[in-house]
């Protein structure tokens, strides 16, 4: 049997790219194997794909692995740096876009530190999306899913029919509401004191 051309010697990498996790935040995943690579793994985001590179020996179970730690990592790093009211007002256009063809379009988007029971809030008339600061860090899929609600309030005043139907075109909609209502359930659980040293 002929030897396999993406595993010669002379070939040091070879690179496969899929799609990535529903609600990653990148539109493909680009593989790339290197011969010349041992042990290390690493990955950046180049544009809106994300680079995974590889020793080329690994298996393709051990690869899948890896791709989901190394997205992780990344998603991890990103959520440290807080997005300034500009960038957020900047996500919310490039959410609008892809989930309502553009069709919400807010006056502003900015962080608030008065909402301390809510996660969000718009006032249509005005066309003004407001976050809690409280979503500051958590994970981006969660801060999208909020944007992305209050931008559909936008074109749907109301919590009806017509407004649930246009939140199922974020594919991450039920996992980030199952994130918040952790977070809510967090902080109604008894804080017991530390365990004492004996």
């Amino acid at each position: 049997m002929p030897a396999d051309p993406l595993h010669r010697a002379g070939n040091p990498q070879r690179s496969t790219t899929s799609q990535p996790p529903s609600g990653s935040g990148a539109s493909a995943i680009e593989v790339r194997r290197s011969a010349r690579r041992r042990r290390t793994v690493s990955a950046y985001r180049e544009g809106d794909r994300t680079v995974v590179l590889i020793p080329a020996r690994m298996s393709e179970a051990e690869e899948q692995r890896w791709v989901t730690v190394m997205l992780d990592k990344l998603a991890a790093q990103e959520n440290k740096r807080v997005l300034g009211d500009t960038e957020l007002s900047e996500r919310a256009a490039r959410l609008s876009e892809l989930y309502f063809d553009g069709r919400a379009r807010p006056t502003s988007v900015r962080w608030v530190t008065n909402q301390n029971t809510r996660w969000g809030s718009c006032t249509p008339a005005e066309g003004s999306i407001r976050l809690s600061h409280r979503l500051q860090g958590m994970p981006e899929y969660v801060v999208d899913y909020v944007l992305v609600h209050e931008l559909a309030h936008l074109l749907v005043p109301g919590h009806g029919a017509d407004f649930w139907r246009l939140l199922e075109a974020y594919p991450r909609t039920e996992r980030a509401r199952g994130y918040l209502e952790g977070v809510v359930a967090a902080d109604w659980l008894p804080h017991l004191p530390a365990a004492r040293g004996e």
